[in-house]
Protein backbone atom coordinates (compact mmCIF):
# COMPACT_ATOMS: atom_id res chain seq x y z
CA UNK A 1 0.00 0.00 0.00
CA UNK A 2 2.85 2.35 0.85
CA UNK A 3 4.47 1.53 -2.49
CA UNK A 4 1.24 2.46 -4.31
CA UNK A 5 0.97 5.75 -2.44
CA UNK A 6 4.64 6.55 -3.02
CA UNK A 7 4.33 5.82 -6.74
CA UNK A 8 1.22 7.99 -6.98
CA UNK A 9 2.91 10.85 -5.12
CA UNK A 10 6.02 10.63 -7.30
CA UNK A 11 3.90 10.95 -10.41
CA UNK A 12 1.99 13.92 -8.99
CA UNK A 13 5.23 15.64 -7.97
CA UNK A 14 6.75 15.09 -11.44
CA UNK A 15 3.72 16.52 -13.20
CA UNK A 16 3.53 19.45 -10.79
CA UNK A 17 7.19 20.33 -11.31
CA UNK A 18 7.19 19.96 -15.08
CA UNK A 19 3.96 21.93 -15.48
CA UNK A 20 5.16 24.52 -12.92
CA UNK A 21 1.69 24.77 -11.40
CA UNK A 22 3.03 26.91 -8.56
CA UNK A 23 4.48 29.46 -10.98
CA UNK A 24 1.67 29.81 -13.55
CA UNK A 25 -1.70 30.97 -12.29
CA UNK A 26 -3.63 29.43 -15.20
CA UNK A 27 -2.33 25.90 -14.59
CA UNK A 28 -4.66 24.22 -12.11
CA UNK A 29 -3.85 21.26 -9.88
CA UNK A 30 -7.04 20.02 -8.23
CA UNK A 31 -6.44 17.46 -5.46
CA UNK A 32 -9.41 15.22 -4.58
CA UNK A 33 -10.28 12.30 -2.33
CA UNK A 34 -13.08 10.09 -3.67
CA UNK A 35 -13.86 6.36 -3.28
CA UNK A 36 -11.17 6.05 -0.59
CA UNK A 37 -8.50 6.99 -3.17
CA UNK A 38 -6.45 10.11 -3.72
CA UNK A 39 -7.04 11.73 -7.08
CA UNK A 40 -5.64 14.76 -8.87
CA UNK A 41 -6.77 16.67 -11.94
CA UNK A 42 -4.37 18.82 -13.96
CA UNK A 43 -5.85 21.34 -16.39
CA UNK A 44 -5.34 24.74 -18.01
CA UNK A 45 -7.85 27.31 -16.84
CA UNK A 46 -9.69 28.70 -19.84
CA UNK A 47 -9.37 25.56 -21.96
CA UNK A 48 -11.77 23.37 -19.97
CA UNK A 49 -15.54 23.69 -20.09
CA UNK A 50 -16.69 24.47 -16.54
CA UNK A 51 -19.98 22.62 -16.84
CA UNK A 52 -18.26 19.41 -17.98
CA UNK A 53 -15.71 19.66 -15.17
CA UNK A 54 -18.46 20.14 -12.58
CA UNK A 55 -20.35 17.13 -13.98
CA UNK A 56 -17.16 15.03 -13.78
CA UNK A 57 -16.53 16.03 -10.16
CA UNK A 58 -20.14 15.28 -9.27
CA UNK A 59 -19.82 11.83 -10.82
CA UNK A 60 -16.52 11.05 -9.04
CA UNK A 61 -18.02 12.05 -5.71
CA UNK A 62 -20.66 9.32 -6.08
CA UNK A 63 -18.14 6.51 -6.70
CA UNK A 64 -17.62 3.92 -3.97
CA UNK A 65 -14.45 2.03 -3.12
CA UNK A 66 -15.99 -1.27 -4.22
CA UNK A 67 -16.56 0.01 -7.72
CA UNK A 68 -12.82 0.58 -8.24
CA UNK A 69 -11.50 -2.62 -6.68
CA UNK A 70 -11.59 -5.11 -9.55
CA UNK A 71 -10.84 -3.86 -13.09
CA UNK A 72 -11.52 -0.39 -11.73
CA UNK A 73 -9.62 1.47 -14.47
CA UNK A 74 -11.37 -0.41 -17.26
CA UNK A 75 -14.75 0.28 -15.63
CA UNK A 76 -13.93 3.97 -15.37
CA UNK A 77 -13.03 4.12 -19.07
CA UNK A 78 -15.96 2.08 -20.36
CA UNK A 79 -18.78 2.53 -17.86
CA UNK A 80 -18.34 5.06 -15.11
CA UNK A 81 -17.20 8.18 -16.97
CA UNK A 82 -20.05 9.10 -19.35
CA UNK A 83 -18.02 11.19 -21.77
CA UNK A 84 -17.13 10.54 -25.39
CA UNK A 85 -13.62 11.98 -25.71
CA UNK A 86 -11.48 10.16 -23.16
CA UNK A 87 -8.22 8.26 -23.53
CA UNK A 88 -5.71 6.39 -21.37
CA UNK A 89 -2.07 7.50 -21.28
CA UNK A 90 0.76 5.98 -19.17
CA UNK A 91 3.58 8.26 -20.38
CA UNK A 92 4.00 11.26 -18.07
CA UNK A 93 5.71 13.42 -20.71
CA UNK A 94 2.86 12.82 -23.15
CA UNK A 95 0.40 13.67 -20.38
CA UNK A 96 2.17 17.02 -19.92
CA UNK A 97 1.97 17.76 -23.66
CA UNK A 98 -1.72 16.88 -23.70
CA UNK A 99 -2.56 19.06 -20.68
CA UNK A 100 -0.82 22.03 -22.31
CA UNK A 101 -2.85 21.36 -25.47
CA UNK A 102 -6.16 21.56 -23.59
CA UNK A 103 -7.42 18.19 -22.25
CA UNK A 104 -7.62 17.61 -18.51
CA UNK A 105 -5.60 14.76 -16.97
CA UNK A 106 -7.08 12.69 -14.14
CA UNK A 107 -4.52 10.80 -12.02
CA UNK A 108 -5.92 8.16 -9.63
CA UNK A 109 -4.03 6.40 -6.87
CA UNK A 110 -3.44 2.75 -7.70
CA UNK A 111 -3.69 3.17 -11.47
CA UNK A 112 -0.55 3.48 -13.59
CA UNK A 113 -2.36 5.24 -16.44
CA UNK A 114 -3.89 8.69 -16.49
CA UNK A 115 -7.31 9.42 -17.98
CA UNK A 116 -7.24 12.28 -20.49
CA UNK A 117 -10.60 14.02 -20.79
CA UNK A 118 -10.86 16.28 -23.82
CA UNK A 119 -13.16 18.99 -22.51
CA UNK A 120 -11.27 21.85 -24.10
CA UNK A 121 -12.86 24.86 -25.66
CA UNK A 122 -10.73 27.53 -27.30
CA UNK A 123 -11.65 31.22 -27.51
CA UNK A 124 -13.04 31.56 -31.03
CA UNK A 125 -14.94 33.94 -33.27
CA UNK A 126 -17.86 32.90 -35.40
CA UNK A 127 -17.38 31.92 -39.06
CA UNK A 128 -17.48 35.04 -41.23
CA UNK A 129 -16.97 35.70 -44.91
CA UNK A 130 -13.24 36.32 -45.52
CA UNK A 131 -12.32 39.83 -46.66
CA UNK A 132 -9.93 38.63 -49.38
CA UNK A 133 -12.37 36.23 -51.07
CA UNK A 134 -15.75 37.91 -51.07
CA UNK A 135 -18.44 36.86 -53.55
CA UNK A 136 -21.65 38.56 -54.60
CA UNK A 137 -23.68 35.38 -54.21
CA UNK A 138 -22.59 32.41 -52.15
CA UNK A 139 -21.93 31.19 -48.65
CA UNK A 140 -20.86 33.73 -46.05
CA UNK A 141 -19.01 31.39 -43.72
CA UNK A 142 -15.25 31.17 -43.57
CA UNK A 143 -12.56 29.36 -41.68
CA UNK A 144 -11.65 30.57 -38.19
CA UNK A 145 -8.65 30.16 -35.88
CA UNK A 146 -9.85 26.91 -34.26
CA UNK A 147 -8.84 23.67 -35.98
CA UNK A 148 -11.89 21.67 -34.82
CA UNK A 149 -14.27 24.29 -36.25
CA UNK A 150 -12.36 24.22 -39.54
CA UNK A 151 -12.47 20.44 -39.87
CA UNK A 152 -16.22 20.58 -39.17
CA UNK A 153 -16.74 23.26 -41.86
CA UNK A 154 -14.86 21.03 -44.31
CA UNK A 155 -16.81 17.87 -43.46
CA UNK A 156 -20.05 19.79 -43.84
CA UNK A 157 -19.27 20.12 -47.55
CA UNK A 158 -17.42 16.83 -48.09
CA UNK A 159 -19.63 14.07 -46.70
CA UNK A 160 -17.50 11.36 -48.20
CA UNK A 161 -16.47 8.21 -46.35
CA UNK A 162 -13.02 8.43 -47.93
CA UNK A 163 -12.30 11.86 -46.42
CA UNK A 164 -9.29 11.53 -44.16
CA UNK A 165 -8.28 13.94 -41.40
CA UNK A 166 -4.76 12.98 -40.27
CA UNK A 167 -3.81 14.69 -37.01
CA UNK A 168 -0.23 15.53 -36.06
CA UNK A 169 1.68 18.03 -33.97
CA UNK A 170 4.52 20.25 -35.18
CA UNK A 171 6.93 22.22 -33.03
CA UNK A 172 9.21 20.90 -30.32
CA UNK A 173 7.87 23.46 -27.85
CA UNK A 174 4.57 24.71 -29.24
CA UNK A 175 3.15 21.26 -30.16
CA UNK A 176 0.88 23.02 -32.66
CA UNK A 177 -2.04 20.98 -33.99
CA UNK A 178 -2.20 20.44 -37.74
CA UNK A 179 -4.51 18.32 -39.85
CA UNK A 180 -3.69 16.79 -43.23
CA UNK A 181 -6.94 16.45 -45.16
CA UNK A 182 -7.55 14.51 -48.41
CA UNK A 183 -9.88 12.04 -50.13
CA UNK A 184 -8.14 8.68 -49.86
CA UNK A 185 -9.65 7.17 -53.02
CA UNK A 186 -8.88 10.25 -55.16
CA UNK A 187 -5.65 11.87 -53.94
CA UNK A 188 -2.36 10.44 -55.17
CA UNK A 189 -0.88 8.35 -52.28
CA UNK A 190 2.62 9.34 -53.38
CA UNK A 191 1.87 13.05 -52.97
CA UNK A 192 0.16 12.42 -49.63
CA UNK A 193 3.20 10.54 -48.33
CA UNK A 194 5.57 13.17 -49.72
CA UNK A 195 3.78 15.97 -47.87
CA UNK A 196 3.37 13.89 -44.73
CA UNK A 197 7.10 13.08 -44.69
CA UNK A 198 7.96 16.76 -45.15
CA UNK A 199 5.72 17.69 -42.23
CA UNK A 200 7.23 15.05 -39.96
CA UNK A 201 10.73 16.24 -40.86
CA UNK A 202 10.05 19.82 -39.68
CA UNK A 203 12.19 20.67 -36.68
CA UNK A 204 11.36 24.03 -35.14
CA UNK A 205 10.52 25.36 -31.69
CA UNK A 206 7.03 26.47 -32.65
CA UNK A 207 4.71 27.89 -35.29
CA UNK A 208 4.14 31.50 -34.16
CA UNK A 209 3.09 32.45 -37.70
CA UNK A 210 1.10 29.22 -38.13
CA UNK A 211 0.80 28.11 -41.77
CA UNK A 212 3.33 30.66 -43.08
CA UNK A 213 6.07 29.06 -40.98
CA UNK A 214 5.17 25.63 -42.38
CA UNK A 215 5.20 26.99 -45.94
CA UNK A 216 8.86 27.94 -45.66
CA UNK A 217 9.72 24.34 -44.77
CA UNK A 218 7.52 22.78 -47.44
CA UNK A 219 8.02 25.10 -50.40
CA UNK A 220 11.79 25.66 -50.37
CA UNK A 221 13.24 28.24 -52.82
CA UNK A 222 13.22 30.74 -49.98
CA UNK A 223 14.10 33.83 -52.03
CA UNK A 224 11.69 33.03 -54.86
CA UNK A 225 8.62 35.25 -54.29
CA UNK A 226 6.20 33.08 -56.28
CA UNK A 227 3.97 30.89 -54.08
CA UNK A 228 3.73 27.14 -54.75
CA UNK A 229 1.02 26.72 -52.09
CA UNK A 230 -2.39 28.30 -52.39
CA UNK A 231 -4.29 29.68 -49.41
CA UNK A 232 -8.01 29.98 -48.94
CA UNK A 233 -10.32 31.00 -46.11
CA UNK A 234 -13.41 29.64 -47.89
CA UNK A 235 -14.61 26.10 -47.06
CA UNK A 236 -16.32 25.78 -50.44
CA UNK A 237 -13.06 26.55 -52.26
CA UNK A 238 -11.20 23.98 -50.14
CA UNK A 239 -13.91 21.38 -50.83
CA UNK A 240 -13.70 21.97 -54.58
CA UNK A 241 -9.95 21.31 -54.48
CA UNK A 242 -10.40 18.18 -52.39
CA UNK A 243 -12.74 16.75 -55.04
CA UNK A 244 -10.08 17.43 -57.67
CA UNK A 245 -7.45 15.47 -55.74
CA UNK A 246 -5.58 18.22 -53.93
CA UNK A 247 -4.37 17.88 -50.34
CA UNK A 248 -5.42 20.39 -47.69
CA UNK A 249 -3.44 21.32 -44.59
CA UNK A 250 -5.36 22.89 -41.70
CA UNK A 251 -3.26 24.57 -39.01
CA UNK A 252 -4.60 25.49 -35.59
CA UNK A 253 -4.68 29.25 -34.80
CA UNK A 254 -4.94 30.15 -38.50
CA UNK A 255 -8.07 31.00 -40.55
CA UNK A 256 -6.30 30.03 -43.79
CA UNK A 257 -5.89 26.49 -45.06
CA UNK A 258 -3.11 25.42 -47.42
CA UNK A 259 -3.93 23.81 -50.79
CA UNK A 260 -1.22 21.58 -52.25
CA UNK A 261 0.00 21.31 -54.92
CA UNK A 262 -0.94 24.60 -56.61
CA UNK A 263 0.25 25.79 -60.02
CA UNK A 264 0.64 29.36 -61.26
CA UNK A 265 -2.89 29.33 -62.65
CA UNK A 266 -4.53 28.20 -59.41
CA UNK A 267 -3.57 31.54 -57.89
CA UNK A 268 -5.58 33.35 -60.57
CA UNK A 269 -8.89 31.55 -59.94
CA UNK A 270 -11.67 32.98 -57.80
CA UNK A 271 -14.87 31.53 -56.37
CA UNK A 272 -16.90 34.34 -57.97
CA UNK A 273 -16.28 32.81 -61.41
CA UNK A 274 -18.16 29.67 -60.35
CA UNK A 275 -20.96 31.56 -58.62
CA UNK A 276 -22.09 33.00 -61.98
CA UNK A 277 -23.22 31.54 -65.30
CA UNK A 278 -20.36 30.01 -67.33
CA UNK A 279 -20.42 32.84 -69.88
CA UNK A 280 -20.22 35.47 -67.15
CA UNK A 281 -17.57 33.48 -65.31
CA UNK A 282 -15.50 33.18 -68.50
CA UNK A 283 -15.78 36.94 -69.04
CA UNK A 284 -14.70 37.68 -65.45
CA UNK A 285 -11.74 35.35 -65.77
CA UNK A 286 -10.69 36.98 -69.04
CA UNK A 287 -10.88 40.45 -67.49
CA UNK A 288 -8.85 39.23 -64.52
CA UNK A 289 -6.12 37.82 -66.76
CA UNK A 290 -5.93 41.10 -68.68
CA UNK A 291 -5.65 43.02 -65.41
CA UNK A 292 -2.87 40.75 -64.16
CA UNK A 293 -0.97 41.09 -67.43
CA UNK A 294 -1.32 44.87 -67.18
CA UNK A 295 -0.03 44.78 -63.62
CA UNK A 296 3.06 42.88 -64.79
CA UNK A 297 4.04 44.45 -68.11
CA UNK A 298 2.30 47.82 -68.57
CA UNK A 299 4.68 50.05 -66.59
CA UNK A 300 7.97 48.79 -68.09
CA UNK A 301 6.41 48.75 -71.57
CA UNK A 302 5.18 52.35 -71.22
CA UNK A 303 8.60 53.40 -69.96
CA UNK A 304 10.23 51.68 -72.94
CA UNK A 305 8.03 53.58 -75.38
CA UNK A 306 8.52 56.86 -73.53
CA UNK A 307 12.32 56.77 -73.72
CA UNK A 308 12.29 55.35 -77.26
CA UNK A 309 9.70 57.45 -79.16
CA UNK A 310 10.82 55.87 -82.45
CA UNK A 311 9.10 52.63 -81.32
CA UNK A 312 5.71 54.34 -81.17
CA UNK A 313 3.62 54.30 -84.36
CA UNK A 314 2.47 57.73 -85.52
CA UNK A 315 -1.18 56.98 -84.71
CA UNK A 316 -0.21 56.12 -81.09
CA UNK A 317 2.05 59.12 -80.51
CA UNK A 318 -0.26 60.35 -77.74
CA UNK A 319 0.96 57.51 -75.50
CA UNK A 320 4.22 59.29 -74.71
CA UNK A 321 4.39 61.79 -71.83
CA UNK A 322 3.80 65.41 -72.75
CA UNK A 323 5.99 66.60 -69.91
CA UNK A 324 8.18 64.06 -68.15
CA UNK A 325 8.72 66.44 -65.22
CA UNK A 326 11.90 67.36 -63.38
CA UNK A 327 12.41 63.87 -61.96
CA UNK A 328 13.62 61.06 -64.28
CA UNK A 329 10.76 58.87 -65.45
CA UNK A 330 12.12 55.64 -63.98
CA UNK A 331 12.59 57.37 -60.61
CA UNK A 332 8.96 58.53 -60.77
CA UNK A 333 7.77 54.97 -61.27
CA UNK A 334 9.94 53.61 -58.48
CA UNK A 335 8.85 56.35 -56.08
CA UNK A 336 5.22 55.68 -56.98
CA UNK A 337 5.67 51.94 -56.36
CA UNK A 338 7.23 52.59 -52.96
CA UNK A 339 4.49 55.13 -52.21
CA UNK A 340 1.80 52.54 -52.97
CA UNK A 341 3.40 50.04 -50.59
CA UNK A 342 3.70 52.72 -47.91
CA UNK A 343 0.02 53.52 -48.39
CA UNK A 344 -0.90 49.84 -48.23
CA UNK A 345 1.01 49.33 -44.99
CA UNK A 346 -0.45 52.53 -43.54
CA UNK A 347 -3.96 51.29 -44.39
CA UNK A 348 -3.29 48.00 -42.59
CA UNK A 349 -2.18 49.79 -39.42
CA UNK A 350 -4.81 52.53 -39.55
CA UNK A 351 -7.97 52.09 -37.45
CA UNK A 352 -11.05 51.68 -39.65
CA UNK A 353 -12.52 54.94 -38.32
CA UNK A 354 -9.55 56.84 -39.81
CA UNK A 355 -9.28 54.90 -43.08
CA UNK A 356 -11.37 57.42 -45.03
CA UNK A 357 -9.20 60.28 -43.82
CA UNK A 358 -6.08 58.36 -44.85
CA UNK A 359 -7.50 57.81 -48.34
CA UNK A 360 -8.25 61.53 -48.75
CA UNK A 361 -4.78 62.55 -47.62
CA UNK A 362 -3.16 60.02 -49.97
CA UNK A 363 -5.32 61.07 -52.92
CA UNK A 364 -4.55 64.77 -52.42
CA UNK A 365 -0.82 64.34 -51.78
CA UNK A 366 -0.04 61.69 -54.37
CA UNK A 367 -2.67 62.33 -57.00
CA UNK A 368 -2.83 66.12 -57.07
CA UNK A 369 -0.05 67.91 -55.24
CA UNK A 370 2.67 65.57 -56.52
CA UNK A 371 1.65 66.35 -60.12
CA UNK A 372 1.40 70.09 -59.54
CA UNK A 373 4.86 70.39 -57.99
CA UNK A 374 6.37 68.33 -60.80
CA UNK A 375 7.28 65.24 -58.81
CA UNK A 376 5.09 63.04 -61.01
CA UNK A 377 3.71 63.48 -64.48
CA UNK A 378 -0.01 62.88 -64.94
CA UNK A 379 0.70 59.86 -67.18
CA UNK A 380 2.74 58.21 -64.43
CA UNK A 381 -0.17 58.55 -62.01
CA UNK A 382 -2.52 57.09 -64.63
CA UNK A 383 -0.41 54.03 -65.45
CA UNK A 384 0.62 53.32 -61.88
CA UNK A 385 -3.08 53.37 -60.99
CA UNK A 386 -3.86 50.84 -63.73
CA UNK A 387 -1.05 48.60 -62.51
CA UNK A 388 -2.31 48.90 -58.93
CA UNK A 389 -5.82 47.90 -59.97
CA UNK A 390 -4.39 44.88 -61.77
CA UNK A 391 -2.54 43.94 -58.60
CA UNK A 392 -5.72 44.20 -56.54
CA UNK A 393 -7.58 42.06 -59.11
CA UNK A 394 -5.22 39.15 -58.39
CA UNK A 395 -7.17 36.70 -56.16
CA UNK A 396 -4.05 35.41 -54.40
CA UNK A 397 -2.44 38.02 -52.15
CA UNK A 398 0.88 36.15 -52.30
CA UNK A 399 0.79 36.11 -56.10
CA UNK A 400 -0.01 39.83 -56.24
CA UNK A 401 3.06 40.65 -54.13
CA UNK A 402 5.26 38.41 -56.30
CA UNK A 403 3.97 40.11 -59.45
CA UNK A 404 4.69 43.50 -57.91
CA UNK A 405 8.33 42.54 -57.35
CA UNK A 406 8.48 41.23 -60.92
CA UNK A 407 7.12 44.55 -62.21
CA UNK A 408 9.83 46.49 -60.36
CA UNK A 409 12.49 44.10 -61.66
CA UNK A 410 11.29 44.52 -65.27
CA UNK A 411 11.17 48.29 -64.85
CA UNK A 412 14.78 48.40 -63.64
CA UNK A 413 16.05 46.02 -66.35
CA UNK A 414 14.29 48.09 -69.03
CA UNK A 415 15.71 51.33 -67.63
CA UNK A 416 19.24 49.89 -67.65
CA UNK A 417 19.30 48.07 -71.00
CA UNK A 418 16.35 49.37 -73.03
CA UNK A 419 14.64 46.98 -75.44
CA UNK A 420 17.17 44.22 -74.72
CA UNK A 421 16.57 44.61 -71.01
CA UNK A 422 12.81 44.39 -71.43
CA UNK A 423 12.99 41.25 -73.58
CA UNK A 424 15.71 39.62 -71.47
CA UNK A 425 13.82 40.46 -68.27
CA UNK A 426 10.64 38.76 -69.47
CA UNK A 427 12.66 35.78 -70.74
CA UNK A 428 14.42 35.29 -67.40
CA UNK A 429 11.07 35.62 -65.60
CA UNK A 430 9.58 32.90 -67.80
CA UNK A 431 12.61 30.66 -67.27
CA UNK A 432 12.19 31.10 -63.51
CA UNK A 433 8.56 29.96 -63.69
CA UNK A 434 9.36 27.10 -66.08
CA UNK A 435 11.98 25.54 -63.79
CA UNK A 436 9.80 25.84 -60.69
CA UNK A 437 8.11 22.78 -59.20
CA UNK A 438 5.18 22.48 -56.86
CA UNK A 439 5.63 19.12 -55.11
CA UNK A 440 7.33 17.59 -58.17
CA UNK A 441 4.79 19.09 -60.57
CA UNK A 442 5.59 21.74 -63.18
CA UNK A 443 4.52 25.17 -61.93
CA UNK A 444 3.22 26.28 -65.33
CA UNK A 445 1.22 23.11 -66.05
CA UNK A 446 -0.71 22.77 -68.40
CA UNK A 447 1.30 25.30 -70.41
CA UNK A 448 4.53 23.41 -69.69
CA UNK A 449 4.22 20.42 -70.02
CA UNK A 450 1.62 21.27 -72.63
CA UNK A 451 -1.95 19.99 -72.51
CA UNK A 452 -4.36 21.79 -74.83
CA UNK A 453 -7.63 20.72 -73.17
CA UNK A 454 -6.37 21.50 -69.70
CA UNK A 455 -4.98 24.87 -70.84
CA UNK A 456 -8.31 25.74 -72.44
CA UNK A 457 -9.99 24.96 -69.13
CA UNK A 458 -7.54 27.32 -67.41
CA UNK A 459 -8.10 30.23 -69.76
CA UNK A 460 -11.86 29.78 -70.10
CA UNK A 461 -14.23 29.02 -67.26
CA UNK A 462 -15.86 25.89 -68.68
CA UNK A 463 -19.36 24.70 -67.64
CA UNK A 464 -19.18 22.18 -64.81
CA UNK A 465 -20.98 19.39 -66.83
CA UNK A 466 -18.13 19.60 -69.38
CA UNK A 467 -15.44 19.04 -66.73
CA UNK A 468 -15.60 15.24 -66.66
CA UNK A 469 -12.02 14.55 -65.64
CA UNK A 470 -9.85 15.64 -62.77
CA UNK A 471 -6.56 17.49 -63.47
CA UNK A 472 -4.03 14.93 -64.68
CA UNK A 473 -1.06 16.60 -62.98
CA UNK A 474 -2.52 15.49 -59.62
CA UNK A 475 -2.33 11.80 -60.68
CA UNK A 476 -5.76 11.07 -59.16
CA UNK A 477 -6.64 7.45 -58.42
CA UNK A 478 -10.13 8.10 -59.78
CA UNK A 479 -9.55 10.38 -62.81
CA UNK A 480 -13.22 10.64 -63.75
CA UNK A 481 -15.45 12.98 -61.79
Amino acid sequence: MKTVKRDYQNRINYLSNELAVDESFDLVKLELDYADREMCIFLVDGFVKDEVLMFLLHFLSELTADQLEQNGFEKLMKSYIPYAEIAAEPDLDKIIDQVLSGPAALIIEGFTQAILIDTRTYPARGPEEPDLERVVRGSRDGYVETIVFNTALTRRRVRDRSLRMVYMQIGKRSKSDVCLCYLSDIADPGKVKLIEDHLKAIEVDGLPMAEKTIEEFLAGQYWNPYPVIRYTERPDTAAAHLYEGHIILIVDASPSVMIMPATFWHHLEHAEEYRQKPSVGAYLRGVRFIAVLAALFLLPFYYLLSVNPSLIPAELAFLGPEDSGSVPLVAQFLLAEIGLDVLRMAAIHTPSALATALGLVAAIMIGDVAVEVGLFSSEVVLYISIAAMGTFCTPSYEMSLANRLTRIYLLISTALFGVAGYVAGITLWLLLLIQMKTFKTGYLWPFIPFSFKALLNVWIRMPIPFKKYRPSFLDPQDPKR
